[in-house]
């Protein structure tokens, strides 16, 4: 089976830091390489994979500012289906846009909906319904209006996670600073606990942060972190008493939650969207509604076996599990097995 693997350009793939989708592009591919599928990445040129790769963007838009995206987006997503012919299937990352060429080629498109940005991108989702083929990254993710051919859960590498049986002192945010992220209620509930708090992650809203984190910020109690990179995430996840996560969205999907609990540390979240589907409440974490629950649920943390946390995402969010996921749907697409055999 030949696959082509369509991820975005924002980031390399994978990520130097920030880049979830990426991120999850990285680890199916080279899964998939593992397994002896012929995948071809089209991604930046400065990706890195142990299959094809194909690239015309030569780094992360976000990376450079002289790249405009737009211009590299449809140069990208064009030279896929350009190529179309040549695969089994392509499997598209990128969102709604490519959906849009798909009738340039015979090959079957399947596309992973890693969420809906916002509810005017639908359009294009059910223009294609039933022409195309989608997979949903949670069961809370899925819309009424679409046909799935699968749920499938993201996955990643516990090897790269380090697990620590031992909680630490300080609360965590860890992800994109932004107001539906709840940065400020991770200042508050840490306040209100008296208990420090580290955060982590890019800065995606300037305002915000300038807003309602920076003032708080004293190296002490309240501490930025940077983007962190992955020995830095491992640390500061493995290092944590907890990681909070009150999110002002329905989440899609939570990597840094499942990453999180691979380091054994529990979380505290918001329950809103997939986390009742990640998180087994009172046992690898704490699932709220509102600020004053997850104040009163941190003293609580201390009362969890962080080797459940580790449990958990082996038996549910590895990598391995996420790949054959995805072969199965393959297969059940093409009707053609992994090895290329009919």
């Amino acid at each position: 089976m030949k696959i082509a693997m369509l991820s975005p350009i924002a980031w390399r793939t994978p990520p130097r830091h920030y880049g979830p989708w990426e991120s999850v592009v990285s680890l199916l591919t080279e899964g998939l390489v593992d397994r002896g599928v012929d995948v071809t990445l089209f991604a930046t040129g400065d990706s890195r994979t142990r299959g094809r790769l194909v690239s015309v963007c030569p780094k992360g838009y976000e990376e450079d500012p002289e790249l405009l995206p737009k211009v590299w987006e449809c140069l990208h997503i064009s030279e896929v289906f350009e190529r179309g012919d040549a695969f089994d299937l392509i499997h598209n990352h990128f969102d709604f846009l490519p959906l849009t060429y798909s009738a340039m080629t015979a090959t079957p498109v399947l596309t992973t909906i890693h969420g809906f940005s916002s509810p005017k991108i639908l359009p294009v989702y059910r223009k294609y319904n039933k022409k195309t083929f989608y997979t949903a990254i949670s069961r809370a993710d899925k819309h009424p209006d679409l046909d799935y051919i699968a749920v499938i859960h993201h996955g990643i590498d516990p090897t790269q996670f380090i697990f620590r049986p031992e909680p630490g002192a300080y609360l965590l945010f860890f992800g994109r600073i932004h107001p539906e992220k709840g940065t400020w209620e991770c200042i508050e509930a840490a306040r209100r606990t008296g208990m420090k708090l580290i955060i982590a992650g890019i800065i995606q809203d300037p305002d915000y942060f300038d807003r309602r984190v920076r003032p708080h910020l004293d190296d002490h109690r309240v501490v930025y972190a940077g983007h962190a990179g992955p020995e830095e995430r491992d640390r500061l996840l493995g290092g944590a008493y907890a990681l909070l996560h009150p999110i002002g969205f329905d989440e899609p999907f939570g990597l840094s939650v499942v990453e999180s609990m691979a380091c054994g540390t529990p979380v505290i979240a918001f329950a809103r969207g997939s986390m009742p589907e990640i998180i087994e409440d009172g046992v690898t974490g704490f699932l709220v509604h509102g600020l004053d629950e997850m104040v009163h649920a941190v003293p609580k943390i201390q009362d969890l076996d962080r080797r459940q946390c580790r449990r958990r995402v082996e038996e549910l969010f590895s990598v391995d599990r996420m790949v054959e996921d995805y072969i199965r749907v393959y297969e059940q697409i093409g009707g053609i097995k992994a090895d290329g055999k009919k």
